[in-house]
């Protein structure tokens, strides 16, 4: 018994044994010796740098192909463009790289944002129609109702007249004809009347502006004679349709401050005689009420844009150089006089636009299809 007694000690003890070098071992596994740890630092490395080369092969792969995807679908526009049934042939408008949108085959020229043109059209809409049935019906005159109606329409042609046209869009030229050393030069100097003006070079349409030019960046042209970028008609004012803006000014002016006098008027009848006043307008008539403080506001809104326009006309300024302070030191050389002012303003006959949008694309127009941008 004794004997047996001490084998099972003795086979408990080399049991602990084996366990301790068992797990001696497996620590030993376990445990990565330094120079497996460099080496598998290096591996990493080496496998990082080759997924940065495979992914930079594969970027540049796929820009390729997106190039030469893109340079088959300017081809194939540039030959033909889809209208309809039939296949017409690509004109300007098609590829103009300006913000502005065309309507009717380019006859038409917006700016790229209609939301102030829509609101306006609506104001002047519902103020119109306002007036026609809260006002004008119980003064019972047909002659208002007609007046209205004819300022209202004035007004609307005006503002889609204005909006719709180009504005003195400059046409751009290809880099190609600019010689490097000239393009270096930012300016230029000429005399206009006896004064100088500078000329600046324009980086997007890579062109020196013509005098009282300025690239505006809403519509990305260059607009000769360039006086704002109006929101309300979302549409640069330019040259060729700043006459246009300030007889929708006016004529705006004068619509507002018609339903204005008559809602004055419709009001003054309507006071109730129990003494309650604002109050007892509100609650028989608050249409009325709101129509006479709206075109109160833009009566008042248009009256000082109005004579801020009419100022600017005598002296042969516009908006923008007003605002800039453009002839403070050297003097105005287009100044000519109030009477000249007027005239040039206002009854000059219109000059004609310098692009046309509507002619056909030739190869190599505007720098060739590489420079052309399809929206």
């Amino acid at each position: 018994m004794e004997w047996m007694a001490s084998e099972e000690k003795d086979g408990s003890v080399n049991s602990s044994v084996a366990q301790a070098i068992d797990s001696s071992a497996s620590l030993e596994i376990d445990q990565p010796t330094e120079s497996s740890m460099s080496s598998g630092k290096k591996v990493d490395k080496n496998s990082e740098v080759s997924f940065q080369a495979k992914s930079k092969q594969l970027l540049s792969s796929l820009w390729e192909k997106i190039i030469r995807f893109q340079r088959v679908v300017q081809e194939k526009t540039f030959r033909f463009c889809r209208g309809g049934d039939e296949l017409e042939q690509s004109r300007v408008y098609h590829f103009w790289p300006g913000n502005n949108v065309f309507f009717f085959k380019g006859r038409l020229i917006c700016g790229p944002d209609p939301k102030g043109l829509i609101l306006a059209a609506i104001a002047i809409s519902l103020s119109s129609w306002t007036f026609a049935v809260h006002v004008a019906s119980d003064i019972r005159n047909p002659a208002i109702i007609v007046t209205s109606s004819i300022l209202t329409t004035i007004v609307l042609v005006n503002l889609v007249y204005v909006s719709t046209i180009d504005p003195g869009i400059i046409p751009r030229n290809d880099l190609g004809t600019i010689d490097a050393g000239k393009r270096r030069r930012r300016s230029r100097v000429v005399v206009i009347n006896g004064i100088e003006v500078k000329l600046k070079y324009c980086n997007i349409c890579n062109i020196y502006r013509p005098p009282r030019t300025c690239h505006c960046a809403t519509c990305n042209n260059c607009i000769q004679q360039f006086d704002h970028h109006c929101t309300w008609i979302g549409h640069c004012v330019g040259l060729r349709n700043y006459r246009l803006h300030v007889t929708f000014l006016l004529t705006g002016l004068l619509l507002f401050a018609f339903i204005f006098i008559f809602s004055c008027k419709s009001l003054h009848h309507k006071l109730p005689g129990d003494g309650n006043g604002v109050i007892g307008l509100l609650r028989n008539d608050p249409e009325t009420v709101a129509l006479t403080l709206f075109s109160f506001v833009a009566m008042c809104f248009l009256a000082g844009f109005s004579c801020y326009h009419v100022y600017l006309i005598a002296i042969n300024q516009t908006s923008y150089e007003h605002f800039h302070q453009k002839y403070v030191s050297s003097g105005n050389p287009y100044d000519k006089g109030i009477l000249n002012n007027i005239k040039e303003a206002l009854l000059a006959s219109q000059p004609p636009s310098r692009v046309n949008f509507r002619a056909d694309v030739e190869p190599g127009w505007f720098g060739g299809l590489s420079d052309i941008s399809i929206k």
